[in-house]
């Protein structure tokens, strides 16, 4: 069975454009417009989340931290998929436990490889 990713984005077409992506790859989506909505989708069939950083509710780091604080996903891998690139805030993702960090706009092809690569 396909590996199951949480795409986690305050923008609708950003979810669609990364779920239609991952879907054509043969993945499972499940979507969420931030990290509240995110948490309450989570489960054991979620092998990757694919979160932006700046939403409404509960922001990217905070749900970084709120998922590695959660039994049984302290390691679950999570990519940022954000249109911050500094260095400072890049740091302030990997210090909360981010996996990698994918700057907007991205193209499919990057998405997928990252998510492959991640995914083994």
């Amino acid at each position: 069975m396909a590996a199951t990713i949480l795409t986690v984005d305050d923008s609708k077409s950003i979810r669609q454009m990364v779920s239609f992506t991952l879907q054509q790859a043969g993945y499972q989506v499940l979507e969420a417009g931030d990290g509240k909505e995110a948490m309450a989708l989570l489960n054991s069939q979620v092998k990757l989340v694919l979160s932006d950083l700046n939403m409404p509710n509960m922001d990217g780091i905070a749900l970084i931290k709120e998922i590695r604080s959660t039994p049984g996903f302290k390691f679950l891998p999570v990519i940022m998929l954000t249109t911050e690139s500094q260095d400072s805030r890049k740091q302030e993702g990997r210090a909360a436990g981010a996996t990698g960090w994918i700057v907007k706009p991205f193209n499919p092809e990057q998405l997928l490889a990252v998510v492959k690569k991640v995914l083994g």
